[in-house]
């Protein structure tokens, strides 16, 4: 059933909009009339203006809204909170579509209770919006199939949520180095394009002999601001060729190979991944998918195309009667720690803990790395900015003081 976005005046002459489900814009007048409400504008799927200028149409079609995934945990808890109250699913759909914010997200529940309504299960109604990832849809069906829809959602809410406060971890710890890092760019910036020219007018007027680290840093003050959009042109193409070749398959292997052999960041980034597949993989088993898909399904999670590749080999053992543990720990792209606890997990039938326990774990290494990493950029950056500034003024200092000693 489509929602219609409205905006009307009551039967007391107060101003009313909010968003109405109908089978279309006439009943959707009805509905409202019955209500009280004389709508004077209605829209389908609208959750700002109900008809909007052609201008504004374009600038929506544009920069469309995002759906974060706080707002699709937010929803997902929700969801599991009207289920768990006894409320059918599509009024329970209806209830959701009313109280999600995201316009678009709105709209997108809008149309999965219109396909339900039609007969459609869930999960298919999910997966035709193509918003929703993969491993959503593939426990909603598995809940839908075990008559556990409320628990799936609970464990799909509980896992988004995790990666949220990870994400937002790792990202508030580095604000303050990306902040430094711009700062100091700004004023080698403003040194290199405002300040040394005027400098270099002076030392060049004098007709004296120059140092030769004061000439390499003029000619790259001249290279700047005569060539600066090649240098932009340049750091694009770069920019643009990186991430073409990561698209492809080989050039994305090489590239998770080398980022996880790098000395710092390489530890890093195999403890976010191993914390993404075991969270994934706990969440998967949890929620009733068989272990062969759950495996494919966190390898796609982890990110890195060196992990997928053991896990890949972990999913063919186990069709061939083999352990997980084994072909992890034969890959050695895997801490002992990690093959360890699957090992007993399988052995104890109790694997979805165990890995909930290794996610926690390497969750929190995470967040130390990332703290302790961010302590060392900070005086780093602080040095080379200094170390650039210095060297500037050196440069241009060392040559000023030189004349001024032969004149006297």
């Amino acid at each position: 059933m489509p929602v219609y976005a409205y905006r009307g005046v009551t039967s007391a002459g107060k101003a009313a909009r909010g968003h109405v489900d109908a089978e279309s814009v006439k009943g959707a007048r009805a509905r409202l009339r019955r209500d009280g409400i004389f709508p004077t504008e209605i829209a389908e799927g609208r959750s700002e203006k109900a008809e909007p200028s052609a201008a504004s149409r374009r600038f929506r079609l544009r920069l469309p809204q995002r759906i974060s995934a706080f707002d699709l945990a937010l929803a997902t808890r929700q969801a599991a909170t009207l289920l768990g109250a006894g409320i059918p699913l599509v009024e329970s759909l209806r209830a959701l579509t009313d109280q999600v914010e995201n316009p678009r997200l709105k709209a997108v529940y809008g149309q999965v209770r219109e396909h339900v309504n039609q007969g459609a299960s869930f999960a298919d109604a999910l997966g035709a919006s193509r918003v929703f990832p993969d491993l959503y849809v593939s426990m909603v069906r598995a809940g839908e199939a075990g008559g556990a829809l409320e628990q799936v959602l609970e464990r799909l809410a509980d896992y988004m949520e995790s990666q949220v406060r990870l994400r937002n971890k790792v990202g508030s710890i580095l604000i303050y180095p990306l902040v430094m890092f711009g700062f100091a760019c700004v004023v080698v910036t403003a040194l290199v394009t405002v300040v040394l020219p005027q400098i270099t007018q002076l030392l060049t007027s004098l007709n004296q002999p120059l140092p030769f680290y004061t000439r390499w840093i003029i000619a790259g003050s001249n290279f700047t601001r005569s060539y600066w959009w090649a240098i932009v042109l340049f750091v694009a193409a770069l920019v643009f060729g990186f991430r073409a070749l990561v698209k492809t398959t080989r050039g994305r292997a090489v590239y998770d190979r080398m980022r996880l052999r790098l000395p710092v960041v390489g530890r890093l980034a195999r403890l976010i991944a191993i914390s993404r597949f075991a969270r994934t993989l706990s969440t998967l088993l949890a929620g009733g998918l068989p272990i062969i898909r759950a495996l494919h399904t966190a390898g796609e999670v982890a990110g890195n195309t060196v992990l997928a590749e053991a896990i890949d080999a972990a999913r063919l053992s186990i069709t061939e009667g083999q352990s997980v543990a084994r072909p992890l720990r034969n890959s050695g792209e895997f801490p002992p720690l990690v093959t360890h606890m699957i090992e007993v997990g399988e052995q104890s039938g109790e694997l979805e803990a165990m890995l909930a326990k290794v996610a926690d774990t390497y969750e929190e290494q995470v967040e130390t790395a990332v703290t302790r990493l961010t302590a060392l950029l900070e005086p780093f950056l602080i040095l080379v900015m200094v170390g650039i500034v210095l060297v500037i003024i050196l440069a241009t200092l060392v040559p000023l003081l030189q004349i001024t000693s032969s004149l006297g």
